[in-house]
Order: C-alpha cells, then structure tokens, then sequence
C-alpha cells in the first residue's frame, strides 16, 4: 500500500527536460482554479472544435496557422455570444455621460451641506435622477463584469498550454495531452513558438519572434486607442464632454493602451494574438454600434442624420428610419401640438406688491358702485327714448 501511494502522488517525468515550469498538480487545490473551471472547459471546447474544423480540411494539426485560426475563431464565438452585453454596456456609459452635468448640478446644490438631512435629500435627488435616464454607475459595469470569467478562462487555457505540454498534461476538459503537446509544438510562420514571451525569445536568441511580439503589442496599442478615440470624439454630446466622467475617458485614452505594454512582455505569443484579436473585434463593433446607435446630440448622430437626408430619410419620434415626408409631417403634427397646447394652458398672473393690491381692493367697492350708476344712467336712457318714440 505504501508503495501504491508513493506511486500514486510521485511527480510524474516531465516531457520536456528539464521543464521550464512548476508541476500543474501543484495548484489542482487552488480556489481560483476551481472557480474558473467550467469557463476554461468551454473555452477549450471551442477552441478544440476549431481545430478540429480546420484539420478536416486539411490543415495539419501542429501547424502554427492552425492555432493560430483556431485562436481566431475562439474570439469570434465568445465575443459575438457577447455582443448583447457590449451593446448594453455602451449604452449604459453612454447614459452615465449624458446625465453628467445634472449629478454635476445636484453635488454642486449640496455642496458644504454635511448634515444628515442635506445628505439624504442629495442621494434622493440622484436616485431620481438615475431611475429618470433609466441607468446606475453598476449597470455599465456589470456587463464588463459578466465578461471577465470568460475572459480569464480563454486567458489561462492558453497559458496553461506550455506548463500542461511540459509535463504532459491536457487540459481541464477537450483538450487532450496530445493536443496540448501539437500547440506547444505549433510556430507561426515557422519561425516563433505560440508558447514563448519576449521575455524567453530574447533570452533564446529568437529574434524573429520578438519582432513579431512587438509588432502586435505596437498593432494592440494603436487599436485600443483608436477603440477610446471614437468614443470621445464622436460618440459624446457637448453636455457630456463638460463632465468629469470625459475627463477620465481623456486619461483613459492615453493610459489605457500602455497595459498591452505590460502584456507584450511577460504573455506568451498565443495569448497576445488572442488579445491582439479581440482588439481588433471591439474595435469594428465599437465603430459599428457608433455609427447605428449614436449617442443623441453627438458628432455621430449628426454624421447619421446627415447620411439618412441623403437617402430620403429620417428618424422619427420613437427613433425608427422613416421617409422624409412622414419625418416633415409628423414634425408639423408635433409643432400644432405644442401650439395648442400653449394656447389652453392658463396664463400666469404677474405678481403684484402689497400696496398696489391694497389699492386694488379699495377701488372695487368705487368702480362697483361706478358700474351700477353707468348700467343705471343708461336703462334711464333708454326709458326716455321710449317715451320719447
């Protein structure tokens, strides 16, 4: 029996000699791996499906261009599956940025007010104010939320690959010892392993797979700031840009791109192409959901409305694509409206001071008795005319 247990929990001969990483077993009882066990089995799941595709039309199965399409393609399956919460994550930004200077106005009502009551009555009126726009700081980001699991998982499956490879492990579900060793062996181009940083290529002397690495990292750079520059060049209402909120999108844009720095240099290749990937896909559909669903009164939405004339169209009250003429008619209905309705609403009364009402009120009972003898001067009129016919 204590042969059977030394034999069971003995580190097993590593594939490759000596390995460049600790032993997987080492971290089997790690909470955060638990947790993020069935997103890195979808992931792998997708991920072997992919590959599987490509090898069936011929594709050879340790070739660099096979992961590398199969990277692809696990992008583009999770990230369209998360296309409803990009969309409601712009939207929610893009309402926290429009109501921007109203907060702006209710801290300002209460400013230097510490009491409990000025405190209540602030949180009040900004509880209001979000129930209105119908939005809340967590809701643009709880979809950034839902998406970090899956995130993580397609992160950490393609990091485990070296370690799992070097030891001759698969993965948390499909991908298969066999597997794992084909991706570690995969090069793109031929030249750099999907499996090495730069760190490790420079110290290997792999010149070309550094070049390679910089070149995507300059590549994420430059897509990630062109991703936050369509934001608050064209998506933006005037209000909003007098807000703190595009204060921080303005730090945001130029910060922001230098983490793929920090990621070029320590994440393998495999990992940075999916990185480099997903960029690009935000990218287009952040360009996209600012050209269909701009943000109203922003550069976007005129540059909208403008291509809309062009084709003879419109939108309407409800936001809809409508012909021009139902646009110019619905228009004038709306303009009528709003006529009528200014026409029967009661006219406001001018306030006046205390002694001109007091003068008011003691020329009523004069001006009466004025009305009573001019209505009676002209009855008597009146008789006499009578008489006199």
């Amino acid at each position: 029996m204590d042969l059977l247990y030394r034999a069971a929990t003995a580190t097993p001969t590593p594939v490759v000699s000596p390995p460049t990483t600790p032993y997987p077993g080492s971290s089997t009882g790690d909470f955060f791996s638990i947790i993020m066990w069935p997103f890195k089995w979808i992931v792998e799941a997708i991920l072997v499906f992919w590959h599987w595709v490509l090898t069936s039309v011929g594709l050879p199965a340790d070739a660099g261009l096979t992961w590398v399409l199969s990277i692809i393609g696990l992008v583009i399956v999770v990230r369209s599956a998360l296309i409803p919460l990009f969309v409601r994550q712009i939207k929610s930004q893009r309402k926290m940025m429009e109501i921007a200077p109203e907060l702006r106005k209710v801290q300002e009502k209460y400013r230097g007010k510490k009491d409990q009551l000025s405190r209540e009555a602030m949180s009040r009126e900004t509880m209001a104010l979000y129930k209105k726009h119908g939005t809340t700081p967590v809701s643009s980001c709880l979809p950034l939320l839902v998406q970090m699991p899956i995130l993580l998982g397609m992160f950490y499956t393609l990091s485990d690959v070296k370690k799992h490879a070097e030891w001759g492990f698969g993965g948390v579900g499909l991908l298969s010892p066999e597997l794992t060793w084909q991706f570690y062996e995969a090069q793109l181009f031929g030249v750099a392993p999907l499996h090495t940083n730069m760190i490790e290529a420079i110290d290997l002397g792999q010149t070309a797979t550094v070049v390679i690495l910089v070149i995507l990292v300059i590549l994420m750079i430059v897509s990630q700031f062109i991703t936050q520059l369509q934001i608050i060049s064209k998506n933006l209402s005037p209000e909003a840009k007098t807000g703190q909120a595009y204060q921080m999108q303005r730090i945001m844009l130029y910060v922001l791109p230098l983490a793929f720095i920090f990621s070029g240099v320590f994440f393998p290749l495999g990992v940075v192409l999916y990185w480099f990937t997903s960029n690009i896909w935000t990218m287009v559909q952040q360009f996209l959901v600012i050209r269909n669903l701009p943000t109203p009164g922003s550069d976007a939405a005129k540059a909208r409305e403008e291509r809309l004339a062009r084709k003879g169209k419109a939108l309407d009250a409800q936001g809809k694509i409508v012909p021009l003429e139902k646009y110019q008619a619905e228009q004038q209905r709306l303009y009528e409206e709003a006529q009528k309705a200014r026409a029967e609403a009661p006219k406001r009364q001018q306030p006046v001071s205390k002694q001109r009402a007091k003068k008011q009120q003691q020329k009523g009972p004069q001006s009466a008795q004025k009305s009573q003898n001019t209505q009676k001067s002209q009855k008597g009129s009146g008789d006499n005319t009578s008489e006199t016919k």
